[in-house]
């Protein structure tokens, strides 16, 4: 079966040696080169991205678009719109996939009908070695391994509390295949670029998770399977502390109006003159200034604290 995938590749101001990197690697895919496309989005970058620095690098079937619009959903969203494939590979230009991670993708979904989007093992290369404490903070840096066997969960899952719940072991954006079927109902509401996701260096997320609590909601289940494995290339900057502290602070707050968008927030609203307080005594009850790790936990605290102020 000749399935068609489409692979798409946001970015904005790219890092070359990393992108050329993340093209290489989709050139030495297994896959066959007529059975998919490349959709390389270029979202706002200045200097305008130029293919032809990569010229050794770049498979004969790579589409160069361009979205204005800066932030990462919007550039998805041009991605999906140029998409023709049945199934759809969300890859960020600093991922370098396993040569037989799009033939895997083809295999999965047509074994697994009902799976809506799956995801797999993402494993960090540090351009620095960080030190050790920083491991702690790997999650927030996309990366992850949930050991060799694969799981699934079914969607429209529920919380004791009866509030929507987020699928247990779901794909994250970095190397994310969805079911062109499965993504419609995201792709026609006209809410899904409410959440900014990342928008140049704003530091903000969730449009992945969107995705799949939409997916969910719909009945869809989502997979982690390990045959599905790629390496994070991550720039020395992204590990130091005050970034770190950035973006932790960013997801928190973010994933508190990802559940807010989806009716599934346990936390009650807050109001802003409370904030400043709450931010005070997380800084004692994390004990912030012992440690680079407690201090980019409490961060995390105050993103929290942020994202539930009423509206």
């Amino acid at each position: 079966m000749n399935v068609f995938v489409s692979v798409i590749i946001p970015t904005h101001n790219p890092h070359a040696e990393r992108l050329g990197r993340t093209l290489k690697a989709l050139k030495d895919q297994t896959h066959p080169v007529k059975n998919w496309e490349l959709i390389l989005v270029d979202n706002a970058s200045y200097p305008s991205v130029n293919i032809a620095n990569f010229v050794d690098l770049i498979p004969n079937n790579l589409r160069l678009v361009v979205e204005p619009k800066l932030g990462l959903t919007a550039a998805r969203r041009r991605g999906f719109a140029e998409a023709r494939g049945e199934f759809i590979v969300l890859v960020d230009d600093d991922n370098e996939l396993a040569p037989n991670y799009l033939a895997h993708v083809v295999a999965i979904f047509e074994n697994h009908p009902t799976v809506g989007s799956i995801g797999g093992i993402v494993l960090p290369e540090f351009e620095a070695t960080p030190p050790q404490w920083m491991r702690e903070f790997d999650g927030i840096l996309a990366c992850r391994d949930y050991g060799s066997m694969p799981h699934i969960t079914q969607g429209n899952q529920r919380s004791p509390k009866g509030l929507p719940e987020y699928p247990a072991y779901a794909p994250i954006g970095a190397g994310m295949a969805i079911r062109r079927q499965a993504l419609q109902p995201w792709l026609d509401d006209t809410k899904a670029d409410t959440l900014s996701d990342r928008r140049g260096k704003e530091l903000t997320s969730g449009g992945d998770n969107d995705i799949i609590f939409t997916l969910a909601e719909n009945g869809w289940a989502v997979g982690y399977f390990p045959e599905l494995s790629l390496k994070h290339l991550i720039a020395a900057g992204r590990t130091t502390t005050e970034y770190l502290g950035r973006l932790n602070h960013g997801i928190q707050k973010s994933w508190i109006h990802l559940l807010n968008k989806h009716n599934a927030n346990p936390w009650s609203p807050i109001p802003a003159w409370s904030v400043h307080l709450r931010k005070a005594k997380a800084w004692l009850a994390y004990r912030a200034w012992t440690s680079q790790a407690a201090y980019v936990r409490w961060c995390g605290a105050c993103g929290h604290f942020e994202g539930r102020v009423h509206k």
